[in-house]
This record gives structure tokens, sequence and C-alpha cells, in this order.
């Protein structure tokens, strides 16, 4: 084995820690929905904007996952960090929604192009170096310091909105430049399975739409040959497409409960603190209560949603931590399932199929939610899909054996 190889994978490791922090200093996180509405958005129309986000996914997940594994995950990440860059000018200076549209489409595209390109290139990092054991325990590590990063840009981000969106935008893109930059020191890691024979070499002098194809068709011959990645992808997809709603729609919740950015920001503060502890936890959790603790998280989750329909201001913080802390125990658990599932020349490829449905998920959902808040208001929209959320958790689990979720 290269030795120095060996060490620049191994460095990786914590070159990825950094990056990590610096990608989740996202300071529109905790403002963006009211942006729009300061803007003259309606919640249907920020249901629409979000939903133009998730279908530019759905375009361009599966390729952005096969250029990650034909170009290398190293430069795709840098692409992504790029177009986050250019959506955050676009974001700054629009003020239609069409303008609104693009730049949030441009901002799916930047995040397909990191999607699964960074779980795949430790994943393989650590394979390389006969570690891929620890990977749960390191996405457990990634995870508390996304939490971190996003709980410090929460607060940042509505200090900078409550004085002015334009700063709080300005960060943004700054952030977005480091980001691309802090990724030119990370080392490309190798597909193990090149190495031991199992996959032909040949593949990189295929053009990039033969490439495309290629992938796409292995990744649905995996998902035809074992159920269980499909079952997967389903059952979380729905249910983190839930969490993310909850989290983003709290936005407008506690402003029309009559609190200011500042004060939001901090009560969403008070939710990241809550994924910081599941991230922590989430595989000490795991390894006692094995897949007890995924029906738990998922009605938790469920139940919070519920709760907000009671418009108690302690009741409904207290529930939204819970269920960042349930989104986050959750989510290793399904990364670690998949990518024992996943053969290591497809798993960018097939990671990006999860993120599909996960954005199939959030189109379905946010327009609808947004148009039902401008009739109904938030508080039933709330109550209606955590209704529906308990009716799914209960009928995917009672209808499947356990190892298969």
């Amino acid at each position: 084995m290269d030795i120095k190889l060996y060490n620049k994978l191994k460095r990786n490791i914590v070159l990825d820690y950094i990056n990590t922090f610096i990608t989740n200093l996202n300071m529109q996180s905790s403002v963006w929905v009211l942006y729009l509405a300061y803007c003259g958005l309606s919640m249907a129309e920020t249901g629409i904007v979000e939903g133009i986000y998730h279908a530019t996914s759905i375009i361009f997940e599966i390729p952005s996952g096969a250029i990650a594994d034909l170009l290398g995950r190293k430069r795709s990440m840098v692409l992504g960090r790029v177009c986050i860059a250019v959506s955050c000018i676009i974001m700054l200076f629009s003020r239609s929604f069409w303008y609104f549209a693009l730049g949030f489409a441009i901002q799916a595209l930047g995040n397909n192009f990191n999607s699964g390109s960074e779980e795949a290139l430790i994943y393989d990092s650590l394979k390389y170096i006969g570690k891929e054991h620890e990977y749960m325990r390191i996405f457990g590590r990634r995870n508390v310091i996304i939490e971190v990063s996003q709980g410090i840009a929460t607060v940042a981000g509505a200090v900078l909105a409550e004085y002015s969106y334009f700063w709080c935008y300005s960060a943004c893109l700054i952030i977005a430049l480091l980001a691309a930059i802090q990724v030119l020191f990370i080392t490309e890691a190798p597909v193990v399975e090149n190495m031991e024979g199992k996959h032909k070499p040949g593949w990189k002098h295929m053009g990039i739409m033969e490439t495309i194809r290629q992938h796409f068709k292995t990744s649905y011959n995996i998902i035809r040959s074992d159920i269980r990645i499909l079952k997967i992808i389903i059952y979380y997809s729905v249910v983190f497409a839930s969490q993310t709603l909850l989290f983003f729609y709290s936005q407008q919740y506690y402003k029309e409960l009559g609190y200011n950015k500042i004060q939001i920001g901090f009560i969403l503060l008070l939710a990241g603190t809550g994924s910081c502890i599941g991230a922590l936890f989430s595989n000490r959790l795991y390894k006692k209560y094995d897949r007890k603790i995924i029906a738990a998280a998922s009605l938790l989750i469920a139940f919070a949603f519920v709760g907000y329909g009671f418009n108690n201001i302690i009741l409904s913080v207290v529930l939204l931590m819970a269920a960042s802390f349930s989104d986050s125990l959750l989510y290793p658990v399904q990364s670690d399932e998949l990518n024992r599932l996943i053969p290591s020349g497809q798993r960018a490829t097939l990671v990006s199929v999860d993120s599909l449905f996960f954005s199939v998920s959030m189109i379905i959902m946010f327009p609808a939610a947004g148009a039902l808040a401008d009739i109904r208001g938030m508080d039933t929209v709330f109550s209606s899909i955590g209704i529906g959320l308990i009716v799914f958790v209960v009928v995917i689990l009672l209808l499947n054996k356990p190892e298969d979720i």
C-alpha cells in the first residue's frame, strides 16, 4: 500500500471535519422563509420556489452523482460550492418570484454536485485504509459538527437579518467561496473495487452521457435486486422531508405567534441543540436499542407536528427540539445501512438516488403545505401533516419486517 496516499486519505477525515464546519455556516437557514415573505412572496409561492429547488434536484441528481463517480468526488464538490456562491449573488439582488426560482435552482444544482460525493469520498477513504468500520462513528461526529456550525449560523444569520438581509446573504457568499477553496486540499479517494479487479477501468474512457446511462441502469438493477434499499430510501425520505418542513416553516409559525427574527433564531438554535445531542448519541442508542429506535424517533417527529396545533410556545419549542433530536438520531442509521448495501463504484450515484426520493417528497409536501397555510394558518398545516405521518409510520412498520427498514 502507498504510505503517502494512505496518510493523505487518513488526513481527509480531519479536512472533511473542517470543510463540514465551513459549508454548514449557512446564515440564511433561519430566515429564508421570512426573507421571501419580506420580498412579497406568499406562503404558496414560497412552497413552489422550494418545489422548484427539489425539481431541479430530481433532474440533475442522478447525472451529478454519475459525474462525481466519473470525474471525481473532489471536483464535484468544488463545482457544488461555486454554484452555491452564484445562487447567493442572485438571492442578494432578486425581488421577483422567477429570480428567486432561478437562485433556488442553481443552489439545488450546487447541492446536487455535493450530494453523495462527500459521503462517498470519506467512505472510500476509510475503505482504502481498512477502517470502514469506523464510518458510522465518524459520520456521527460529522453530524455533531454540522449541528454546531448550523447553530452558530442560525443565530448569526438571524442577527444579521434583523439588521439587514443584505449582510446576511453577503456572509453566505463569502462562506461559499471559502468552502470551495478548502475542498482543494482534500485528496481524491480511489474506488476500492477498481483495485480489486471488480470494476474495469475502461469506464473512464466512456462519454458522460453513456456513463450516466450505465450508472442509472446499474443503480436500478441494484435496487431491484435488493428491495431493502428501496424500502429504506422511501421510508426515510418521507420522514426526513417532514422534519425539514417542520424546521423551515417554523420560521413563519413563530412569526405568526409574534416573535422577531432574533427570537426565532434562538428558538431554532435550541432545535439545533437537540440535533447535536441526537447526532452525538446516535451510535450509542442504536447499539443499545437496535431498530426499536427507528420507530420511536419517527413517531416522535410525527407527534411534534400534532403538538404545534396547540399554539403553545413552550410545548412547540420542546417538541421541535425532540423532533430535531430524532432526525439526527435517524440520519447516520440510514446512511450506514445504505452504504453497507451499496457497491463502492456506484456509491455516489445510489446516494444521489436517495436524495432524488427525498426531493420528490419535498416537491409534494412544501407547496401543498404553503398553499394550505395561506388559507388555514400554520397550526392547521402542522396538525394535518402530523396525523398523516403517524399513519404512514405505523402502516410501514406493520407491513414490513424489522430488518427491512
